[in-house]
């Protein structure tokens, strides 16, 4: 069954947002997100991954090769761009909010490493975080006075967790 934009994994958004920002081959995108990469740092992806990564956006027409270059250590090198349907995707995806507190730190993270990377306004992607957050923070709290034994101790620590992101947020919003 083909893929659709919406199972592309944080990986391939990641490859997109590289893309997006300039031209270049998979070798680069491997290099910067390799773990010591800027954008590895936050969520690595192996080389094969990131060849494998392009040909999905390829196919999802989000990608285009535009050329090639020498290489100095091999073969000519195909250089890859986003497409203007692959960048209003990646626009879409950076400012939506991520559903749940254990993705704060990677997606969240991914999102607003990109937004810092185009100097683009993370306010509203933090503001609109905040409200997700604080609405889940809300349930949780109901949550817990319904429940007993173990199950509050797990409410009780996705509450913290909750409060402890909204908490970030606030002074990320603060700057």
């Amino acid at each position: 069954m083909p893929r659709t934009p919406e199972d592309l994994a944080a990986g391939e958004w990641a490859v997109l947002a590289v893309l997006a920002e300039q031209p270049t081959h998979g070798f680069a995108v491997a290099r910067a997100m390799a773990p010591d990469g800027e954008i590895g740092k936050v969520w690595s992806l192996r080389r094969p991954l990131v060849y494998r990564a392009i040909d999905t956006l390829s196919e999802l027409g989000f990608a285009r090769p535009t050329g090639t270059e020498a290489s100095g250590s091999g073969p000519r090198r195909t250089v890859i761009e986003a497409t203007p349907a692959g960048r209003a995707a990646l626009e879409m995806w950076l400012s939506y909010p991520v559903d749940h507190v254990r993705d704060a730190r990677s997606l969240l993270m991914l999102k607003l490493l990109f937004l810092a990377r185009a100097d683009a306004d993370q306010g509203p992607l933090l503001r609109s975080q905040r409200e997700r957050f604080e609405s889940l923070a809300g349930r949780l709290t109901v949550a817990i006075n319904d429940a007993d034994g173990f199950d509050q101790v797990l409410l009780r620590w996705r509450l913290e967790s909750t409060t402890a992101a909204i908490r970030f947020i606030d002074g990320l919003l603060r700057g």
